[in-house]
C-alpha cells in the first residue's frame, strides 16, 4: 500500500492544513491606511475578482466578533457567504473566517508591515476543515487553492494600483 498522496486521493484521507498560501505586495500607503481600506469589507469588490456586495451586518463594523455577508462568483456560479472577524488590530492585521469562528471553513488573513514609505501587505488563505462543497479529492482542493492564490495575486495588484492611482484614496 502506498503512503504517498495523489491527485485523486479521497476526501476522507486529506488533511485541511495542507491547503494554504500567502501572497505579498508592496503598496504606496502607510499600514494604518491600508488596514482602513481592507477592513472596510464593503470595498473588497473594488479589488477582488470574485467577491461583490460585501456588507457588514447592521450596526457591525471591523471589530472582533462582527459578521458580514458577501456574494462570490466562480465559473459561472454565484453564492453568498457569512464571515466573522476574528482579528482586528488597526495597522497590523485583519482576519475573518468564512462560516464563523466556531465552525468556519476558510480563514482569510491580511497583515501590514511598514517598508520604506509604504506597506508590504500579506494576504493569506487557509482551509480550516474539509467540506465537500469545496471539493472531494486532492486534485479538487489543489485546484481550489491554486485558483484562490491567483485571485489573491489579482486582488493585491488591484489594491496597489488603486492606491497609486490619482483618483484612488487620499493615503498620505
Amino acid at each position: 500500500m502506498s503512503t504517498t498522496t495523489g491527485e485523486h486521493d479521497l476526501f476522507e484521507t486529506l488533511d485541511a492544513s495542507g491547503f494554504a498560501f500567502t501572497r505579498r505586495a508592496w503598496v504606496d500607503a502607510a499600514p494604518a491606511r491600508v488596514y482602513d481600506l481592507v477592513s472596510d469589507v464593503s470595498a473588497i469588490g473594488r479589488w477582488s475578482p470574485n467577491a461583490t456586495d460585501v456588507t457588514f451586518d447592521q450596526g457591525a463594523g471591523p471589530r472582533v466578533g462582527a459578521w458580514f455577508s458577501g456574494r462570490n462568483q466562480k465559473d459561472g456560479r454565484e453564492w453568498t457567504t457569512r464571515s466573522q472577524i476574528v482579528r482586528a488590530d488597526p495597522g497590523e492585521a485583519f482576519t475573518f473566517v468564512v462560516g464563523g469562528a466556531e465552525d468556519g471553513v476558510v480563514r482569510w488573513s491580511w497583515t501590514f508591515h511598514p517598508q520604506g514609505r509604504g506597506t508590504v501587505v500579506e494576504q493569506s488563505w487557509r482551509l480550516l476543515r474539509l467540506d465537500p462543497v469545496l471539493g472531494t479529492t486532492r486534485g479538487d482542493l489543489d485546484a481550489l487553492r491554486d485558483y484562490m492564490a491567483n485571485s489573491v495575486e489579482t486582488t493585491l495588484l488591484s489594491l496597489a494600483r488603486w492606491i497609486a492611482a490619482p483618483t484612488g484614496p487620499r493615503v498620505r
